[in-house]
């Protein structure tokens, strides 16, 4: 049984009250709100045990690293990692996808070689691609996706090739919420001996995720997706792989000699993590996955579904609402316009009945030019929403249209 009431229990920011109005907060593709055993670890760390990791050999380095490397090895069996080496902690998503353009890209990428990517990519996905062809000419290739936000599978096959070095597509749209066929994606690429790099933000909290199933190269995501902390993310990786690349950064930790002639890095994971690293982020992320395991994606997918598909008829019966983004595949969001209202004045009446939603491009500007709008309103769903918090998003948008009439 999904014990709606006692989920929510468990996140005590969904307690307040915005502008006298109880809290709706449905920007959960934005960022997820954090359970209280996550804010529980982190306040832990910082009480009791706040100290760097790796480096000291007094209790509370000890501690802490166990708590760190605790956090990896939840991490690695949460995606089916091979071995938690393969497991690298960066600032985010963002930095991940940063770290395989520049460390993976640099090495292995050459004038005339074709990067594949979509058209729904999260500009994170898109920017440091463009970056690495301006550097070594190489070409960058976009797969099409069609009316309903969906790729267009010809589209890619037909600008996949032998000269395609890397693929790069994201599991679950953070705009549309479309779910990409990742599996078939990933054969596919293969067979044409090109890498996989999969953009799993807005996936992980959803889906369950395989990675030896999948055969993926590069999966990366960010903790504050999944009911964890920001600034915290990580990169997995094929060890082979990654034990090929050169180090992203340097500094502390990666590595192993130092001289003024020469340094010799680090082993896996720890080759590509320089500096002190956000320890409490860590901690709190490997919380934040037994939380989720704890509810269990079978639950979570059930009720999520069951919100989206009584969101979704509440909005084709919404007179003036059109949605963008309608695949067969999709989860957790609903992407709309209101006729006569910009988003960002819908962002805004609807926050004074206390409802929170994301109005704007979402980073993903190519996909609003294909549906020739400057921007959506997005409701995004989480686990502890409730079809009553739903009624509150329509009603006040309809307060919104009301308004503008």
């Amino acid at each position: 049984m999904f014990d709606i009431e006692k989920i929510r229990s468990d996140f005590p920011i969904l307690g307040q009250q915005i502008y006298g109005k109880p809290l709706v907060y449905l920007d959960n593709a934005a960022t997820t709100q954090k359970p209280q055993c996550v804010i529980g670890a982190i306040s832990h760390y910082y009480e009791l045990d706040n100290a760097n990791v790796h480096r000291g050999v007094h209790a509370l380095s000890e501690r802490a690293t166990a708590a760190y490397e605790g956090a990896r090895k939840i991490i690695a069996g949460f995606f089916n990692a091979r071995s938690p080496r393969e497991v690298i902690f960066t600032r985010g998503t963002t930095e991940a996808i940063n770290l395989v353009a520049s460390s993976w890209g640099g090495a292995n990428i050459k004038a005339g070689d074709e990067i594949l990517i979509t058209h729904m990519e999260h500009h994170s996905n898109i920017v440091p691609w463009q970056m690495l062809c301006e550097r070594t000419g190489a070409v960058l290739k976009v797969a099409p996706i069609n009316a309903a936000g969906e790729l267009v599978i010809e589209g890619f096959d037909a600008l996949l090739s032998e000269r395609t070095k890397l693929v790069g597509v994201v599991h679950m749209s953070n705009a549309l919420g479309t779910i990409n066929p990742i599996a078939s994606i990933i054969g596919k690429a293969h067979a044409v001996g090109a890498k996989v790099l999969v953009d799993g933000a807005q996936a992980a909290a959803h889906l369950a995720v395989d990675l030896q199933a999948l055969d993926v190269d590069f999966y990366v995501t960010s903790a504050h997706k999944m009911y964890g902390p920001t600034g915290t993310g990580v990169l997995i990786g094929k060890e082979e792989i990654l034990a090929s690349m050169p180090p992203y950064q340097g500094g502390g930790d990666m590595i192993r000699i130092v001289t003024f002639e020469k340094s010799e890095y680090n082993d896996l994971p720890y080759k590509f993590e320089a500096g002190t690293p956000h320890i409490a982020g860590v901690i709190g992320f490997g919380k934040a996955i037994e939380y989720i395991q704890g509810v269990g994606f079978e639950a979570i997918a059930a009720r999520e579904k069951e919100l989206l598909a009584y969101a979704t008829a509440k909005a084709e019966n919404f007179e003036g609402l059109r949605l963008i983004g309608t695949a067969a595949e999709k989860a957790c969001v609903l992407s709309f316009v209101l006729n006569s209202v910009h988003p960002h004045d819908l962002g805004t009446i609807v926050d004074r009945e206390g409802v929170a939603i994301r109005a704007g491009h979402h980073c993903a500007m190519p996909v609003m030019q294909f549906f020739k709008v400057p921007a959506t309103a997005r409701a995004s769903f989480s686990m502890y929403n409730t079809e009553a918090e739903v009624d509150a998003l329509f009603a006040a948008l309809k307060k919104a249209q009301d308004i503008f009439a």
